[in-house]
């Protein structure tokens, strides 16, 4: 997060602004949380495939997820959310390349999809993995959580849960626009956290001989409760409005409090494939698991999974 000095009191800008991560701090309330909004960098990953609807839409939440939480990695690092699992959308990746490169596609069976469904019968059954990886450190760092028919907000809420153990509230919104100019994919996200600078309170009562179950659940802060209650009410139309800026949404949810914003963080969708990392992928293959790549045309075609660019190699070039 962006130190405080950082922040310059001013009134909230109305130009709304596509393609960023917008981080913010609500003192008063011990709140952290970052707002993301994108625009083209969404509509490119959305139609790399010929996605049905609610496939785009899952893959738009999913991008979006994966920005908020891959902007916690300020400037360096890489960031991927990945599901597998038995439903329809047996895979979704996005990767997200700190500080603000993302890529992403869904893998799903067009024959199981119906329409209505929902998020929890399109994911199915499996689990929703978090990886964190940073330059010169060895180390991955992967939190997983299962997905139990549930959708990809209510996966990301047990693995703040469970995981992270910090309280957290996310809120993810997808939208097709429709302008004279064509129709095009919006995403939004927002996320939220409760990060009090002292420990938390202890308990009034300790339940003494009383057995573990009775003992229930440790009481929320009342800081908490209320900038949860005030997050709530982001309606999907606000968080994809092509009109509203970043800035005033998030005024319009914490004014009374006092709300900071920091420095955005621009995002594009990019790519990391080249020409040169996959053919240094072919080299590492043995002559003869080459030999069995080579196409009717007597060339090697390799297609990039995100983006689809295709490119083609002489077999020769490799001996």
């Amino acid at each position: 997060m962006t130190r405080d000095s950082d922040a310059i009191g001013r009134p909230a800008s109305p130009i709304a602004e596509d393609d960023n991560v917008l981080p913010f701090a609500v003192d008063a309330l011990d709140l952290r949380g970052r707002l993301v909004r994108l625009g083209p960098a969404a509509h490119s990953i959305l139609t790399h495939y010929d996605y049905p609807p609610p496939v785009a839409r899952l893959l738009g939440e999913a991008a979006a997820l994966a920005a908020l939480l891959g902007s916690l990695l300020e400037a360096h690092g890489r960031f991927q959310l990945q599901t597998r699992s038995d439903g329809p959308v047996d895979m979704l990746v996005v990767d997200c390349d700190a500080p603000g490169r993302l890529r992403g596609f869904a893998r799903f069976d067009a024959s199981r999809i119906t329409a209505g469904a929902t998020q929890g019968a399109l994911l199915g059954h499996g689990h929703l993995a978090l990886t964190v990886e940073r330059p010169g450190d060895a180390a991955r760092y992967q939190g997983v959580v299962a997905l139990e028919g549930d959708s990809l907000t209510e996966a990301a809420h047990r693995y703040f849960r469970q995981s992270e153990q910090i309280p957290s509230f996310v809120k993810l919104a997808v939208a097709e626009s429709v302008t004279p100019a064509g129709r095009s994919w919006r995403v939004g996200g927002l996320l939220l956290q409760y990060l009090p600078t002292t420990p938390r309170r202890p308990r009034d009562l300790d339940p003494g001989d009383a057995p573990e179950a009775a003992a229930g659940e440790e009481p929320e802060d009342d800081a908490w409760i209320e900038g949860l209650s005030l997050a709530s009410t982001t309606q999907d139309h606000e968080l994809v409005d092509p009109k509203l800026s970043g800035e005033r949404l998030l005024y319009s949810l914490f004014h009374e409090r006092g709300v900071m914003v920091f420095p955005q963080t621009p995002l594009v969708e990019a790519c990391r494939c080249s020409t040169e990392r996959v053919a240094d992928l072919l080299r590492s293959f043995p002559p003869e698991d080459r030999r069995d790549m080579v196409g009717d045309d007597g060339k090697i075609g390799v297609t990039c999974e995100f983006c689809r660019t295709h490119r083609v190699f002489d077999p020769a070039d490799f001996d």
